[in-house]
């Protein structure tokens, strides 16, 4: 099994405040689970507290093989998602490895 996790830091000169954003975020991606095929589970944590350092979301998420991960980033559901993240976002970093 394969585990993707990507934190988020979001921009502070928008409307949407970054709890806004990250909850927007929660729900689009958790709602991904069930409609596109080998996305196992996802969770997003929003962050409790903010200091220079740290970031505002974390996505972790659950994938059988790399394959069915890399199918998951290209598939439109989650191409809307990532849309909506990149213009909102200021930094981005991920991580996967193997369960």
């Amino acid at each position: 099994m394969i585990r993707h996790v990507v934190m988020w830091k979001f921009r502070r000169d928008l409307e949407e405040t970054p709890q806004q954003i990250a909850l927007e975020m929660k729900s689009r991606l958790e709602a991904l689970v069930g409609q596109i095929d080998g996305l196992l589970r996802a969770e997003v944590g929003v962050n409790i507290k903010e200091t220079a350092s740290s970031y505002d979301a974390v996505l972790t998420a659950d994938f059988p093989s790399f394959e069915a991960m890399e199918a998951y980033k290209i598939h439109p559901l989650h191409v809307a998602v990532s849309d909506y993240c990149k213009t909102r976002r200021e930094h981005r970093v991920d991580v996967d490895y193997e369960v």
